[in-house]
C-alpha cells in the first residue's frame, strides 16, 4: 500500500471530504442509477428524484454563487462593474437568441452548460496537480485524460441522437453527425484513457506512487459521464450521473470559501447564514432554488401542478416569453460568466488564503500547500 500510494498526497479540502464530494457523489450516482427498478425511476426521472437532484443540487448550486459574489458587500465594492455587465450580457444575449427562435436559445444554453461542466472538472484536476506540484508531461495527460473522459461520451451522443433525454429540452443539442464519428470518438476516449492510466501504473512502478485524490476524481469523472451519455437509456440515468459530480464538489469550494471569508470578519447576510452552519447554507440554496423552478413551472412549463398547483391562466404569449425565459435563465446564465473572473487567484490576492490553501503546515492537509498565483480553479483559466 505504501508504494501504491504517493507519499505526500494532495486534497483540496481534505481527505475525507475530497472522498465524499469527487467519488463519493459518483458512487451514489451508480448507486442510484443500479437501484432505479425498485425506485420506480425508470424513464421520466420522478418528482423526488427531481427536487432531490435538479433543485436541490444542480439549480442549488447554481445559487451558491450568490455567497462569492453579490451577498459579499466588500466584493461588490471591489468590482462593480463585473457584477452589474455579466447578468446584463447574458440578458441581453438570451433575449437576442429567443427571438431568433426558442431553439435557437436553448441550443446556446446547452452548449454554454456542456463548456461549463467539462471545464469545471478540468479545473478541479489542475487543481490537484498544482497542489502536487507534478511535471508538465503528468499535466498534459491529466488535461488530455479529462477532456477524453468528457467530450469522448459527448461526440458520440451528437452522433446517435435523439436519445430519450436531453441537456435541458429536446432538440438542444445538434443532430445529424455521422454515427461513425461517435464511434471514432469513443476510440480515441479510450486510446487516451489507457495511456493515461499506463502513466499512472509507471509512477507506482518508479515508486512514486498514486495521487489518490486526481485518479479517483478522473475516475469519477469517467464513470459518470460514459455511464450517464453512453449507457444510460433515460432521463432519470442521464440526471442523476450528470448533477451530482458537478454540483456537489461546488458547494464544498463555496461553503469553504465563504467560513474562510467570515474568518476574516465579513458579517451581514454571510454571517447570518453561516451561523446555521452547512445545514443552513444548504437549505437557504434550496429555498432560492425551489423558488425559482416555481416560477419556471407557473410561467413556462406548466409540468408539476403536484407540486406547484395548477397554472391555469399564466400562459403566456410568445413575445412576453421572449423576455421571460431569459430572465428566469439569469441565475445560470450569470453563474457560468461570473465563474470565468471569481476564480482567478491572480485578479484577487485574498482568494487562496480564504480557501484555506496557503498556510504552509508541511503535513500534506489542505492548509499545509502553498500554491503560486498561476492556480487554476475549477471552471478557469489565467
Amino acid at each position: 500500500m505504501s508504494r501504491l500510494l504517493a507519499p505526500s498526497q494532495a486534497w483540496l479540502f481534505g481527505r475525507g471530504v475530497d472522498l465524499a464530494v469527487f467519488a463519493g457523489s459518483a458512487l451514489v450516482s451508480v448507486a442510484l442509477l443500479l437501484a432505479a427498478p425498485a425506485l420506480g425511476a425508470v424513464g421520466e426521472t420522478p418528482l423526488w428524484a427531481w427536487v432531490l437532484l435538479v433543485v436541490g443540487v444542480d439549480v442549488a448550486h447554481v445559487w451558491s454563487t450568490l455567497f462569492r459574489t453579490y451577498l459579499d458587500g466588500d466584493e461588490l465594492r471591489l468590482r462593480p462593474g463585473l457584477y452589474v455587465a455579466a447578468p446584463l450580457v447574458a440578458y441581453l444575449l438570451g433575449v437576442l437568441a429567443y427571438s431568433i427562435s426558442p431553439g435557437v436559445f436553448w441550443s446556446l444554453f446547452a452548449y454554454t452548460a456542456l463548456f461549463h461542466f467539462v471545464r469545471q472538472q478540468y479545473g478541479w484536476v489542475a487543481l490537484y496537480d498544482r497542489k502536487a506540484r507534478v511535471s508538465s508531461t503528468e499535466r498534459a495527460l491529466d488535461a488530455a485524460a479529462i477532456y477524453a473522459a468528457t467530450l469522448g461520451p459527448v461526440v458520440w451522443w451528437h452522433a446517435h441522437l435523439p436519445r430519450d433525454f436531453w441537456w435541458f429540452v429536446e432538440n438542444d443539442f445538434l443532430s445529424g453527425l455521422p454515427e461513425w464519428v461517435g464511434t471514432a470518438a469513443l476510440a480515441v476516449h479510450g486510446l487516451v484513457l489507457v495511456a493515461w492510466a499506463g502513466f499512472q501504473v509507471s509512477r507506482v512502478v518508479r515508486g512514486e506512487g498514486l495521487q489518490a485524490g486526481k485518479v479517483l476524481l478522473v475516475l469519477a469523472t469517467w464513470v459518470t459521464w460514459f455511464g450517464g451519455i453512453v449507457l444510460a437509456r433515460d432521463d432519470f440515468g442521464f440526471t442523476v450521473t450528470n448533477v451530482l459530480l458537478h454540483g456537489v464538489p461546488y458547494f464544498a469550494l463555496l461553503f469553504r470559501y465563504t467560513r474562510g471569508r467570515l474568518a476574516e470578519g465579513g458579517q451581514g447576510w454571510l454571517g447570518t447564514v453561516m451561523r446555521a452552519g452547512l445545514p443552513g447554507f444548504l437549505l437557504v440554496l434550496f429555498a432560492l432554488a425551489l423558488g425559482e423552478e416555481l416560477l419556471w413551472d407557473r410561467l413556462v412549463w406548466h409540468e408539476r401542478p403536484l407540486l406547484f398547483g395548477e397554472s391555469g391562466g399564466w400562459v403566456l404569449p410568445a413575445d412576453v416569453l421572449t423576455l421571460v425565459v431569459p430572465l428566469l435563465a439569469l441565475p445560470q446564465a450569470t453563474h457560468y460568466l461570473l465563474d470565468a473572473f471569481i476564480w482567478k487567484p491572480s485578479r484577487d490576492s485574498t482568494l487562496l488564503s480564504r480557501l484555506g490553501w496557503t498556510r504552509h503546515a508541511g503535513d500534506g492537509s489542505p492548509q499545509g500547500i502553498t500554491l503560486d498565483s498561476r492556480v487554476v480553479i475549477p471552471g478557469v483559466r489565467d
